[in-house]
């Protein structure tokens, strides 16, 4: 039987956005969906982290928010090329959280333990003098609650605006476990947790031109293939979402006559990618 017009249309459209998420030039393929995973099937966590829109829109404003914690933009800034392949370094992290998420939990966990083998590595001092490392407890903590808590509020904000409070609450027992296995410590198993978490860990943030440069390169900056429009449209919408606090130290003002087109094409495009990836 021939495919219809529109399949044609969605594998071509499905082929492109997993082209996105994976060093196809290297032969790298797309994550393989377990039965065998960490969580269930329709768990929470892979609801949440199957909307490719959201979840780009998320995983901006949660870099954007850990490049306010001067240990953790410090690791970026001395050991990574986040600034020459911003591209590789978001599809590297879309991956770990693909793998984390649906992928068999052996390869869930080797993709952890390589991970934690790589923060070993990661180490220096900032500006001022104090040390940092990657295996610091606490700073992992702002960083699993800032990607946490960006995933959902993008998730509610642009897929699923009632989704009940215990389902949020499960989401984050379960991302719980993928943070712990990576040495966070607090890790928030509720909503109020992480709400409680953030405030908490607010003391540890700093502003500085560092910073706002990251996030000027974060939203300006076009990766590989993404048209201007739409990486204008999901870093407006990705602001929209941030906490006052972040957008002021950041030097960023909140989007107003801009935010209302971002949020309707963003709306539009997560709407469009949920159908082109849904199952046969």
């Amino acid at each position: 039987m021939r495919p219809s017009p529109a399949d044609l249309v969605r594998r071509a459209l499905v082929g492109r956005v997993r082209a996105v998420f994976n060093d196809t030039a290297a032969g790298q393929q797309p994550v393989s969906i377990s039965d065998d995973a960490l969580f269930e099937r329709d768990s929470p966590i892979r609801m949440v982290h199957s909307g490719v829109v959201p979840m780009m829109v998320g995983g901006i404003r949660s870099l954007l928010l850990q490049m306010l914690h001067p240990h953790a933009l410090q690791g970026v800034l001395d050991h990574s090329d986040f600034r020459a392949d911003m591209h590789g370094r978001l599809r590297r992290t879309a991956r770990f959280i693909a793998q984390t998420t649906y992928a068999h939990r052996d390869e869930a966990m080797a993709a952890i333990g390589r991970v934690n083998r790589i923060h070993t590595r990661v180490n220096g001092t900032v500006p001022d003098g104090t040390p940092y490392s990657a295996t610091d407890p606490r700073t992992l903590a702002w960083v699993h609650v800032a990607e946490a808590t960006s995933f959902l509020e993008a998730h509610i904000a642009y897929v699923r605006p009632d989704m009940p409070r215990q389902e949020q609450d499960e989401y984050f027992r379960q991302f719980a476990v993928i943070a712990r296995a990576l040495n966070a410590d607090p890790v928030p198993e509720t909503r109020d947790d992480a709400e409680a978490l953030m405030l908490e860990l607010r003391a540890d943030l700093a502003a500085s031109e560092a910073a706002r440069e990251v996030a000027d390169l974060v939203l300006n900056g076009r990766p590989e293939g993404a048209p201007r429009s739409v990486q204008r449209a999901l870093g407006t919408a990705a602001v929209d979402l941030l906490p006052p606090y972040a957008r002021t130290m950041l030097g960023l003002s909140r989007p107003t006559v801009s935010a209302l087109p971002a949020r309707l094409a963003t709306k539009t495009m997560s709407d469009g990618l949920r159908w082109a990836f849904r199952q046969p």
